[in-house]
C-alpha cells in the first residue's frame, strides 16, 4: 500500500531539487526522507529519481508518477479540509517569502488576526528585496510587487499596485520639481541596486527609463528611508509611501509627458495542482486585507 507520507517526500524532493531541501521543508531529518523515498520506489518497483550528492531529478518513471502523486495529495488535503470542524482553520508551517517593505506595511498588520483565526498554523516569513527560488527553498507562497518571471511557477494576481513619484520636501525646495521624463536626469533618482530602471507609460505604451543619482541600495526600506530624508526621488507603490505622505514626510510626483507603469501584487505557488488549505487560507485573507485598502 502506497503511504501518503512517502509520496509527500517523493514530491518536496523533485519540486525543491533535493532530498535535504524537501526535509528541510517536511521538519524531518534527510535520512529519514531518503528512507522513505526509498521505500516508495520499493512499494511501486520502479526507480522513480536521480540521485547525485548535489541534485535530483525524475526519472522517466518518476515524471509519469509525479501528477498521480500530486492528485493523491490535493486529495486527502481535500479530504481533511472537509473533515475538520468549523472555525478551526488551517494547520502544519506555512513558508511565506515577500519584500521588505510589504511584510512591513501589509503582512504584519494583518497577522495578528489571521493567526489568531488559524491557532494551529505557523508562520515562517522569509524577508528578501530578490526573488528567491520558492521551489529549491521549499517556500509554500511568495506574495510578488511588479510582473511575475517565473514560467514554471503559477502566479495569481491579487490586486493592481499604484505607484508614483516621490521626494521630501526639503528635496523639491532644494532642487525642483521635475516636469518632464527628460527632467530625471537632473535629478538624484533613488534606485534598487540591480534595477536602475524605472517603468513608465507614455501615450499609453510601457518604456524602461534609465535613470541615476548618487545612493542606490539593495533594500526597499532603505530606498524609502533615504527618500524620506530628503536625498533623492523615489518610484514606489502607493500603499508603501501613503503614511509619510499623510504625515507631510512624502509628496507626490507628477510627469507631464508619462505615467509612471502600475504594477500587480501576485500570489506565486510551485503548482497549481496541490495547494495547501494553509495557502489558499492566506490568500484570501491578504486579498480581503488588499480589497479594504
Amino acid at each position: 500500500m502506497i503511504d501518503l507520507g512517502d509520496v509527500e517526500v517523493l514530491v518536496e524532493a523533485v519540486t525543491a531539487g533535493s532530498l535535504a531541501a524537501a526535509a528541510r521543508r517536511l521538519g524531518i531529518a534527510p535520512m529519514v526522507a531518503s528512507r522513505r523515498l526509498a521505500a516508495l520506489e520499493a512499494e511501486l518497483g520502479v526507480r522513480l529519481v536521480h540521485r547525485t550528492t548535489r541534485s535530483l531529478s525524475p526519472t522517466t518513471a518518476g515524471e509519469a508518477f509525479l501528477p498521480h502523486a500530486r492528485a493523491l495529495l490535493e486529495g486527502e488535503a481535500g479530504a481533511r479540509a472537509a473533515l475538520r470542524p468549523q472555525g478551526q482553520g488551517a494547520t502544519g508551517l506555512l513558508r511565506l517569502t515577500t519584500s521588505s517593505a510589504f511584510a512591513r506595511k501589509v503582512v504584519a498588520p494583518m497577522l495578528p488576526a489571521f493567526l489568531a483565526a488559524n491557532p494551529a498554523l505557523k508562520l515562517d516569513l522569509l524577508i528578501s528585496d530578490h526573488r528567491i527560488d520558492i521551489a529549491a527553498d521549499g517556500v509554500d507562497l511568495a506574495i510578488r510587487i511588479g510582473h511575475p518571471l517565473e514560467n514554471s511557477l503559477v502566479a495569481r494576481r491579487l490586486a493592481d499596485s499604484p505607484r508614483q513619484l516621490y521626494a521630501a520636501p526639503a528635496y523639491l525646495a532644494a532642487r525642483g520639481n521635475p516636469r518632464r521624463l527628460a527632467d530625471l536626469a537632473g535629478h538624484d533618482c533613488l534606485v534598487l541596486s540591480d534595477n536602475p530602471y524605472w517603468d513608465f507609460l507614455v501615450g499609453g505604451r510601457p518604456l524602461r527609463h534609465h535613470v541615476a543619482g548618487r545612493v542606490a541600495t539593495n533594500a526597499m526600506e532603505t530606498l524609502y528611508a533615504t527618500c524620506v530624508s530628503g536625498i533623492g526621488i523615489a518610484c514606489m507603490a502607493d500603499w508603501n509611501a501613503a503614511g509619510a505622505v499623510a504625515a507631510g514626510a512624502l509628496v507626490p510626483l507628477a510627469l507631464e509627458d508619462a505615467d509612471v507603469e502600475p504594477y500587480g501584487i501576485w500570489a506565486v505557488t510551485p503548482t497549481a495542482r496541490f495547494v495547501p488549505p494553509k495557502v489558499r487560507l492566506f490568500i484570501m485573507a491578504l486579498q480581503a486585507v488588499l480589497t479594504d485598502r
